[in-house]
This record gives C-alpha cells, structure tokens and sequence, in this order.
C-alpha cells in the first residue's frame, strides 16, 4: 500500500544543489543553530513556563487551570505551537454530570474572547474566523432563553433536547459558517472508500456525503474550521486483528499532512477529527503518538473506559445498512397496539449478552429474548410489535440495535457500561430511552413494569420525533444523521480557540 507523498519525503529530491559535501553541510548546520540557542537560552530565562523547543522537542500546554497538563513529546516540526486551546468546561465534571458538558460552551457567562491579534494593521483569515465563533457562541447563549427561531423545515423542541432553543440556534450558526477542509492525500481502500452497506456504513456514507458536499465542504484550507482525515477504520488483518499496519498508516498520513500544510502544526490536531464505526478504531486512534490524541475523534464504540472524552471526542450511532434505504423496516404500530412488553435477539457475543439469554431466554412471554428467532418470524415486525427494544452491548459498547429500535418506534433500553450514547451533547436519552446496568438484568422486567403507562406513551413519541437525527440521506437533509454528526464537530470546534500567537483578552 502507497500513502502518497511518503516515497517523495524521503527521495534526494529535498537535497539542495548548493551543499556540496556532508562536511559543507555539518558546517553549515552549525553556523545557523548558534543564534537559535542563544535565543532559547535567553527565552527559557526570561520565561519559564514557556515552551521550550530545541532539538529535544518537549512543551508543556495547557488547556486551563482546571485541566490536567498534557505534555506532547513530539511534533512534526520544531515551530512553537501556534495555538491557544480554551475549553469552556472542566472535564473532571463531564461523567458524574446530570446533563452532559454540551450546553457550557455557550453558556460561559463569565468570559467570552475578544480578539486582538492583528498581522500588519490587519486582522488574519483565522483571526475573522475566530470571531465568528465567538459571535456564534454569543447568539447560542442569547437564544437559551429567547424566542423561538422559525424554521421551515423543522423547530426542535420537547425534553428530548437538553435545551431545544440554544441546539437550534447553534444549528443554524453551523449552517450559516461551519467549514470543513478534507485532506485528499490517500489512496483507496485505506483512505476515502470506507463500506457504504453494511455495520460499518456510516463511515462510507458520511466520507461520501462530506467529500461531495458542497455547502460544508471547502476547497480552501484556509478557510476551514475543521480538518477531515479521511481514513477509513477496517483496514486490519482480520484473521489475526494485527493492528500495527493500521496504527503505522495512520502515523504516517499525519506525518505527510503535517509536512504538506500548517495546519496539523498549528494546533497539533486539536481542529482535525477522524470517523471510524469499526470497534477496533478507537484503539487505533489512542496508540498513536501524543500530538495525535488531541484531535476529535468520531466514534460508534464510545467507550469512555477505553479512553473515549466526550469533551472533545464523539459519539455517533452505528447503522447496519444493508441497502442504501432504510424504509424498509422503518415505522411501527402505536403506543396503545404494542404487545410485546421487550424484545431482543441477536448472536451471544461479549460479557453482557450471555447473562442477558442466561436470564430470560425462553423465561417469559412479556420479555421475547431469543438468540434465534423462530422460524418464520420477521426481527423488524416484532420490533414494531414491542414497547422495548432490549440493546445490550456486544464485543463493544455500540450496537446497531439502537437505532433499529429508533426505526421502529420501540423505546431503546440500553444495557452497557461506559456507553455515551449518539449526539448526546444534545440529546437527552433519558427522555426517550431507559437505561439498565448489568447488575439489574435479573429485574428487567420489573423495571420495565414499573414504567407508567402514561410515561411509556410520552417515551414513545418522543423516540419517534427524534427519529430524523438518526436518518441517513443521499443526498443529506437537514437535521438528518450526517447534519448531527457535523453538529456534533461544530459544538467541540466551538470549544476551542486557534491562534496564530497565545495572546487572549477575556473579560
């Protein structure tokens, strides 16, 4: 396999034709370090908390003084980093919050960034571009407890939304600004050909509909807000799950993307984001070295014990496509002619689908667990037959189940550990969803009993007016899946502040 542009990195095409011999060149190497340490020298002293660069590459950054340091090791160039990371949350908050950490980038009340930098007289391309988000950040925190917007199309609103108008809001400023710039370095299959039918679908369909996007998509970089690394995530040994080509391919994609243009370097990937649905891409992500892992991450298998933050990473759903429509097994019966009390079936992989067919396989009438089903009987009809839809994580916390249930109209119970579920800096599961730890799998039923009759109908409507987030288009339609997902990467890239220098007023 070729990544494009690795054979020319290393060809002699980079050797000068003025540098003679090698004795000419350590001379010269010389000669030009001295100033530089000088200056470093000088620097370190006058300030110590600055970054140091040398031929030792270390810095220490920070994202603010309720954040752990992070202390990157190496880059891909001996620059200063030319960013300034301002996260409007404390992460230490995120898990043990009653509602997740999407509302405070908006809803900072005590500081909003006002931009001073100017380069000859003039303000820069991402000096303008910053002061947009700041407007945008200002109009989403207005909006909280404003009027509604009109909107043609579609007004979100119910407790489904952890805040229907500022979620609005920030939809239309995405559309009126977001930017994305995909790299088109790469060759198929690793880069720009992920599957389009099948578990995995929503990586072809997303680098599909982005790559041939001409609202959102931008040809020039420097009008970007966000990088697309467009690398799809199931090019492993399958027999042996030997990840280490992966993990070397994507080292090097960076390595070219960095060398190629300013924009890795000038945040070491903190505005550059990846999507991936396979349950390995999560780990691949994480191996890489330490300048890699600020970048967004786009992941089904949302795992926050296996080093998924959803302060800067998220969560998408996984759909099993296996044709490019989904009408097919969408829509169901009414609340009032559901009589199926829960339902599952599916194969008995991982920890926690095992103890789930341990404890109601063939146990009940009202809860329908089958590893098989019958011959005959449709999986979709009976989940438009069911009021739940039992979605136990497999091998990995994500499950195309969820949004199947969703199609169908039936309540998703989530059973799983360390789950974020899709969109949740926006959607309030627990509204429309119920959750269920593995421990409480023997009460399944009572739990679910003990739901009103009342809430279960108000549980139901709500599952299927959110249904058009988690539709897949071609070509895309508002608020449909593809819209939430570049929601979801404008809501972190929001979060962020990108300079060309450190300096930052805020009041």
């Amino acid at each position: 396999m070729k990544i494009l542009g690795l054979s020319e990195m290393s060809s002699g095409k980079w050797n000068c034709a003025g540098w003679i011999t090698e004795e000419f060149l350590i001379l010269k190497v010389i000669m030009m370090m001295v100033p530089f340490f000088m200056l470093t020298v000088l620097a370190a002293g006058k300030h110590p908390h600055v970054c140091r660069w040398g031929f030792v590459v270390k810095c220490d950054y920070r994202y603010n003084s309720t954040f752990d340091q992070y202390n990157g090791t190496e880059v891909f160039n001996l620059s200063k980093p030319s960013f300034n990371l301002r996260p409007y949350v404390d992460e230490t908050k995120v898990l043990n919050a009653s509602k997740p950490w999407f509302i405070l980038p908006y809803v900072n009340e005590s500081s909003e960034p006002h931009l001073l930098q100017e380069q000859n007289g003039k303000s820069s391309i991402l000096d303008k571009m910053e002061i947009g988000l700041a407007e945008a950040r200002a109009a989403i925190r207005e909006a909280r407890n404003g009027n509604r917007t009109p909107d043609s199309d579609y007004v979100p609103k119910g407790p489904m939304y952890w805040n229907a108008k500022a979620f609005h809001r920030s939809y239309l400023e995405m559309e009126k600004q977001f930017k994305v710039f995909s790299y088109g370095e790469g060759e198929p299959p690793i880069f720009h050909n992920a599957p389009c039918k099948s578990k995995y679908s929503m990586e072809g369909n997303f680098m599909h509909a982005i790559e041939m996007n001409n609202h959102f998509r931008t040809k020039d970089p420097e009008k970007a807000h966000v990088f697309f690394l467009p690398r799809v995530g199931y090019g492993y040994e399958r027999v042996s799950q030997n990840l280490s080509p992966v993990k070397k391919t994507a080292t090097d994609y960076v390595s070219v993307i960095a060398a190629r243009y300013p924009y890795w370097n000038r945040s070491l990937g903190a505005d550059h984001f990846t999507l991936a649905c396979h349950d390995m891409c999560g780990g691949t992500s994480l191996s890489l070295p330490s300048p890699h892992k600020n970048s967004i991450r786009v992941l089904c298998n949302a795992n926050t014990s296996e080093g998924f933050k959803p302060i800067k990473d998220v969560s998408f759903p996984e759909i099993n496509l296996k044709t490019s429509s989904i009408k097919r097994f969408s829509g169901g019966q009414s609340a009032f002619k559901r009589s199926i009390l829960a339902f599952f079936a599916g194969g008995v992989h991982g920890p926690i689908r095992p103890v789930l067919l341990k404890h109601w396989e063939n146990k009940d009438e009202d809860i329908q667990v089958h590893k098989y089903l019958p011959k005959g009987t449709s999986y979709h009809e009976m989940m438009r037959k069911s009021k739940f839809c039992l979605c136990p994580s497999g091998y990995e916390v994500a499950s195309p189940k969820v949004v199947e249930a969703i199609y169908t109209g039936c309540v998703p119970v989530l059973i799983s550990e360390h789950y974020v579920p899709p969109f949740n800096d926006v959607l309030n599961w627990k509204s429309f969803s119920v959750e269920v730890s593995v421990k409480e799998i023997p009460n399944l039923k009572e739990i679910l009993m003990s739901i009103p009759p009342k809430q279960y109908i108000r549980m139901q409507k709500r599952v299927e007016q959110i249904g058009r987030h988690f539709e897949v288009h071609s070509p895309p339609k508002r608020f449909d899946v593809f819209h939430m997902i570049l929601h979801s990467v404008w809501l972190r890239r929001l979060n962020l502040e990108i300079h060309h220098d450190q300096r930052i007023v805020s009041q």
